[in-house]
């Protein structure tokens, strides 16, 4: 008597064999072949329950895709970048008489392209050379366009240094190693168009707490000192 294997049996419990294998098969069973019988019944009650398990939940979806992120590397050539303007920089606001001595921990700016707007907040940490960026990406022509699960990445030269997805808010949270010339990529339109801007490097200067030293856009600079 001829038996059938394991993948034989998954293939017929999903119906993917032609008519004539699956005939084959059946009339087997009808034999009372107790190993492939017994086989065959599992393999039809777990496609069974497969077919009957509800859809992943989006939730789930965007966290899986967080952490295992598809790198938006291979679309770069062929998005068009649009344009940044800087409208907002933190750094660059005067501090209120009597409170010049003062030194804002975190960077915030705010950027312009085309009809979107970018909010960032880099905050570092001063026990470490590691900061994060908190953001958001909105369409402000058409406010109630969704900008959920964009691929966001931060570089730094050639090399992606951390990379994630907006929530439906449009909102996005990296924590990195920080370097020099860090920018932001954001793809939209499934990759065809991108946004770029750069981030401010804050650094400490020793590691005992001592000097800041804030780098616009990955050049050095000596704005936002404190001893």
């Amino acid at each position: 008597m001829k038996h059938y294997g394991i993948h034989e049996w998954v293939d017929f419990a999903r119906g993917a064999r032609d008519e004539s294998g699956l005939s084959a098969m059946r009339a087997h069973l009808e034999t009372g072949c107790a190993d492939c019988g017994q086989v065959a019944a599992f393999f039809q009650s777990l496609a069974s329950v497969c077919r009957e398990m509800a859809e992943t939940p989006e939730s789930v979806a965007r966290l899986a895709r967080a952490i295992c992120p598809a790198r938006p590397s291979t679309r770069a050539r062929s998005a068009i970048r649009i344009p940044v303007e800087l409208i907002f920089d933190s750094f660059l606001v005067p501090a209120p008489s009597g409170l010049r001595a003062t030194w804002q921990v975190g960077w915030q700016a705010l950027y312009r392209a085309g009809d979107c707007s970018l909010d960032v907040r880099v905050e570092p940490d001063l026990r470490s050379s590691k900061a994060a960026v908190i953001g958001q990406v909105l369409n402000h022509a058409l406010p109630e366009l969704g900008m959920g699960d964009v691929p966001v990445c931060l570089r730094s030269g050639r090399q992606v240094v951390a990379e994630t997805r907006s929530n439906r808010f449009g909102e996005f949270q990296m924590e990195y190693e920080q370097q020099g010339r860090l920018q932001l990529w954001i793809y939209l339109d499934g990759g065809a168009r991108r946004i770029v801007a750069p981030l401010r490097k804050i650094a400490a200067q020793s590691p005992g707490g001592g000097q800041w030293n804030v780098e616009p856009g990955g050049e050095s600079g000596n704005a936002g000192k404190i001893s």
